[in-house]
């Protein structure tokens, strides 16, 4: 989707949503500029029009701002808790509840400047989650709505009650039980908000990438 003022776009995975130290991979910002896109000055050097990021390995739904008005609302209500972000995250093993809230503070962890944890000093988190699919003891599929968008989110908040996502090598275990995926089964599947300038409701939903449909095909 795109207009005057933002851009929504289904980001695949081995797409970062900006240029970083170490990455010479494809970006979301390059891409659109490279498309003649248009894209606010404001936000930080390198990342400008972003006002919330996926990870390389995630896919999905990325709103991106056009112009400067755009980007100071969009980012009122990504802080304010009034954008609607729902993921479809598989997790390994069978989680016993049918739903769920997550709320534990997330910060960087001292083992690394790429990795956090949840730790008493991080900043508030909170991940609400619910069971769409059940795949015996192997794995689960879940609904997961987001209040905060600290980095790395639902990766660690799941990873912390022990049921980490399936292919995430950062905070799962070394080795996937279910080989040759091409990303972390994490889809940013749903996202709505209040347009900046029209006032009108607008949410968007992106399919599954093929290998995570795939692997769900094969678990059933």
């Amino acid at each position: 989707y795109e207009d005057d003022d933002v851009v929504v776009v289904d980001k695949p995975v081995g797409v970062a949503a900006h240029a970083s130290v170490g990455w010479t991979g494809p970006t979301v910002l390059g891409s659109l500029r490279d498309r003649g896109v248009h894209i606010t000055s404001y936000g930080a050097a390198g990342r400008e029009g972003i006002v919330s990021r996926l990870d390389v390995g995630t896919s999905g739904l990325m709103l991106v701002c056009k112009s400067d008005l755009a980007y100071t609302e969009m980012r009122r209500q990504f802080a304010e808790h009034e954008v609607k972000k729902t993921y479809h995250a598989l997790v390994q093993g069978g989680l016993k509840e049918n739903k769920a809230t997550i709320e534990a503070p997330i910060g960087r962890a001292k083992v690394s400047d790429f990795r956090f944890c949840v730790t008493p000093a991080g900043k508030p988190a909170v991940t609400h989650w619910d069971v769409l699919e059940r795949f015996g003891h192997e794995a689960t599929l879940v609904s997961v709505n987001l209040e905060t968008g600290r980095t790395h989110q639902i990766r660690v908040h799941m990873s912390s009650i022990g049921h980490p996502l399936v292919g995430d090598f950062v905070y799962g275990p070394k080795k996937c039980p279910f080989p040759n995926l091409e990303g972390q089964t994490l889809h940013a599947m749903v996202l709505g908000f209040v347009h900046p300038v029209t006032k009108e409701y607008l949410e968007f939903t992106a399919p599954l990438p093929q290998y995570f449909e795939k692997l769900q095909k094969k678990l059933i």
